[in-house]
């Protein structure tokens, strides 16, 4: 029967070792430190403002790789120069940008105040960006910020595209009705009856005779004595 296993040597080592960024921020801190005690007079950690920072990014320059070019010489803003040039060699921009930041993550993990940084100073940030546009300038290299690329859309994201859009929901809006017109008032007429009447001539009324309508009834009820009597009235 096998017992439980047992953690080799190695992998415990792998484990305790600290990473990359670890190492580095600790080698930072120490130089930095360092510097502090070799300052003029010596300074404490607690009395170091921006300015003092600003120093020691000027200090290291004089251990850098990166070659700038001065304003006169004949390689200003050549990115591949063909020929060496007596031109001083300086710490990157990204070199110092990298820097600052693991000495600002150091610094509060040493228990200082995190508004009380000197390595989140307004001037030292200002101070990173002139580095960059005068060395982009110089060495003719433009820092631009890469742009992430989209991924190409996949098949169901095509079809989706493809497909026809459904059409918009019926709108649930109820017109209102007509106002209601107020009603018309009528106003009743006296229309005359239809039909024409018989106007005897005007010497009947002497005879007390009244009028009586036109037409065939009329006709009808004259007696048949007035045709008869030629003379009569």
């Amino acid at each position: 029967m096998q017992g439980a296993p047992v953690d080799s040597p190695g992998a415990a080592e792998a484990a305790a070792r600290p990473s990359r960024y670890e190492s580095q921020k600790r080698r930072d801190w120490h130089t930095f430190g360092q510097y502090l005690r070799n300052h003029r007079p010596p300074l404490e950690l607690s009395r170091c403002s921006g300015a003092h920072v600003l120093e020691f990014l000027r200090y290291l320059d004089q251990f850098g790789k990166t070659k700038v070019h001065a304003a006169g010489c004949p390689f200003f803003g050549h990115p591949s120069p063909p020929a060496p040039c007596p031109c001083p060699l300086r710490q990157a921009w990204g070199s110092l940008d990298a820097l600052v930041g693991r000495l600002r993550a150091a610094f509060e993990e040493h228990g200082g105040r995190p508004e009380a940084n000197p390595f989140g100073a307004r001037a030292v940030r200002l101070y990173l960006r002139e580095v960059r546009d005068s060395q982009a300038k110089a060495r003719g290299i433009a820092y631009e910020k890469k742009r992430r690329k989209r991924p190409p859309p996949s098949s169901s994201q095509k079809a989706a595209k493809a497909a026809p859009s459904p059409p918009p929901p019926a709108s649930t809006h109820v017109a209102a009705p007509p106002p209601e017109r107020a009603p018309e008032v009528l106003v009743a007429r006296a229309v005359p009856a239809q039909g024409h009447y018989f106007i005897p001539h005007p010497q009947h009324y002497m005879h007390a005779h009244f009028l009586m309508p036109g037409g065939h009834e009329a006709d009808a009820a004259v007696p048949s004595s007035s045709s008869g009597n030629s003379n009569g009235h």
